[in-house]
């Protein structure tokens, strides 16, 4: 397993890939051939960006048994998606910003599949060799806006206001994800626990499904969905979403 990252350091962008508190700095490409520059940098030196720079986030809704139960949701014969456009992506430490407009801001906690190549309409017996990684995010939603007009739901405006896809600080590679649990935090407070393993459709499925309708890049990122304990924040709030063997996404709300 590695734990890739990107960083400034002095205004300078890097990637490379982390052991403990150290990084180890690489050149080429991420997604492709890299090598050691030979430079260890401290995680206290550098500023985390995004792990990846995604041309596009997809995020699924009603993937997960346990939420979709609990709301009585029919299940679904394909996966669920929308959009969060790329001005809302926010780096790992950064401050979730409040809209404008009013309304309940939630957390949702959820584990983000980061692709490694191209690729379009892929069978799922080889969706697997388009996956670099994982992530954590959090789909920061306004949640009183998507039904507020009945007319027209407004997933896409609920989702993607400034700064509401904070997703890092790792991509994970060599993982498991169906033996993966998210836990979210508020505060210090475990608000959702809950295991990869009760999604609706797995990982094969979604890389699969999702590329016949729209090709998928290098860096892009799929959210799987979020399950029971899904919670709203006030401005000071502290949100860390944990995955073990990718870490801590911390962001607090302001």
């Amino acid at each position: 397993m590695q734990r890739w990252l990107r960083f400034n350091h002095a205004g300078k962008l890097g990637f490379g890939t982390l052991e403990g508190d150290r990084i180890h700095e690489r050149h080429g490409d991420m997604f492709g051939s890299s090598e050691p520059t030979g430079t260890v940098l401290s995680l206290s030196d550098v500023r985390l960006l995004t792990p990846s720079a995604p041309t596009k986030v997809i995020a699924l809704w009603n993937n997960f048994h346990a939420l979709g139960d609990k709301m009585s949701l029919a299940p679904p014969e394909e996966p669920l998606y929308f959009l969060k456009s790329p001005n809302s992506y926010l780096d790992p430490d950064e401050e979730i910003r409040k809209p404008a407009c009013e309304g309940k801001v939630v957390f949702e906690g959820e584990l983000g599949i980061v692709i490694g190549k191209t690729c379009s309409a892929v069978p799922e017996a080889q969706a697997l060799d388009h996956v670099f990684g994982y992530t954590c995010a959090n789909d920061v939603t306004l949640n009183d806006i998507i039904n507020r007009d009945p007319a027209f739901a407004q997933w896409v405006r609920a989702k993607s206001f400034d700064t509401f896809c904070p997703f890092g600080p790792v991509v994970a590679t060599g993982l498991d994800p169906a033996t993966l649990t998210v836990k979210t935090l508020l505060n210090g407070d475990v608000r959702q626990d809950y295991p990869i393993s009760d999604m609706r459709f797995s990982v094969e499925q979604l890389v699969s499904a999702i590329s016949a309708d729209m090709t998928l890049y290098a860096g892009d990122v799929i959210l799987c969905g979020t399950s029971i304990g899904v919670g709203s924040m006030k401005p000071g709030s502290l949100v860390e979403v944990e995955i073990a063997g990718i870490g801590k996404l911390s962001n607090r709300f302001v």
